[in-house]
């Protein structure tokens, strides 16, 4: 009786340091904490702001390695990856939506770019594989954090052929390939342990043998008609330099919008 007096006591005095409210469910003698937020979290969270790049480091026309989107994304992206304080450049937040328009969104890895597309592999039944089936289109993300940069690429979506899906399942660690196997992704499971004994399962089962790529998985190739190059400026005029296919009649004028290379056409965009 003693102990159970002493943690309401303590649970009031938190509650009144925090300003939350307490429930107490009658015929229990369970207490809980609701709307738990500090009472300053909203102006803090409205004050935060990092300081980018000076105006002595903008992001010009005349900065451009390529007049075209793919090999100025291979510049950022190697920049990306030779700076040790980002840790993973491949990291990209895929973004699908359903036949109705509804958005979801995910972060997934890069595995392969070129001037046809952007790579990646993932499960075909997971949430954004059946979007990319009713809607085959989606947008990818890229932000390196240190760099104060980003890149949006927007385009239509292709599955890649059987071939180059087996090739790069057959290069994962033996590990990720039994996980693929095993994970019947975004469908509800009743806890780990169902995920852990399939896991066992298929170890046993390809303990002397290749592990076969189950059909339900492979790769997808984003297509993009618009590429766009974001570093962030302190004073939040930032720079945004946008790569896209232009429309049949479209015709550079020099000015606000210039011919690029390879069908391209390039320009500025307010921040």
């Amino acid at each position: 009786m003693l102990v159970r007096s002493y943690c309401r006591v303590r649970v009031a005095e938190v509650a009144g340091c925090l300003s939350v409210r307490l429930c107490n469910y009658s015929g229990t003698h369970v207490h809980c904490l609701s709307n738990l937020r500090m009472a300053s979290s909203d102006s803090e969270v409205a004050g935060m702001r990092a300081a980018y790049r000076t105006r002595q480091e903008l992001f010009m026309e005349t900065d451009l390695v390529c007049k075209e989107p793919f090999g100025q994304f291979k510049a950022w992206f190697n920049e990306a990856c030779n700076n040790p304080k980002v840790e993973e450049a491949n990291a990209m937040c895929l973004s699908t939506a359903s036949k109705d328009g509804a958005p979801s969104a995910r972060y997934v890895l890069l595995k392969g770019f070129g001037s046809d597309g952007f790579k990646f592999f993932t499960n075909y039944n997971s949430r954004k594989g059946t979007e990319l089936d009713e809607n085959p289109r989606a947008a990818l993300t890229f932000y390196w954090e240190p760099l104060r940069r980003s890149i949006r690429i927007e385009g239509k979506v292709e599955r890649l052929d059987e071939k180059e899906s087996d090739d790069y399942f057959h290069s994962r660690p033996r590990d990720s390939q039994i996980g693929a196997c095993a994970s019947n992704q975004s469908a509800p499971i009743s806890g780990r342990e169902i995920l852990s004994a399939q896991q066992q399962l298929l170890s046993e089962r390809y303990l002397d043998e290749d592990i076969p790529r189950p059909g339900h998985w492979g790769g997808y190739i984003v297509v993009p008609h618009s590429i766009e190059f974001w570093q962030g400026q302190s004073d939040r005029l930032h720079d945004r330099i946008r790569f896209r296919v232009p429309h049949a009649s479209e015709r550079p004028d020099g000015k606000l919008l210039h011919q690029g290379d390879d069908g391209w056409v390039y320009e500025r965009l307010s921040p």
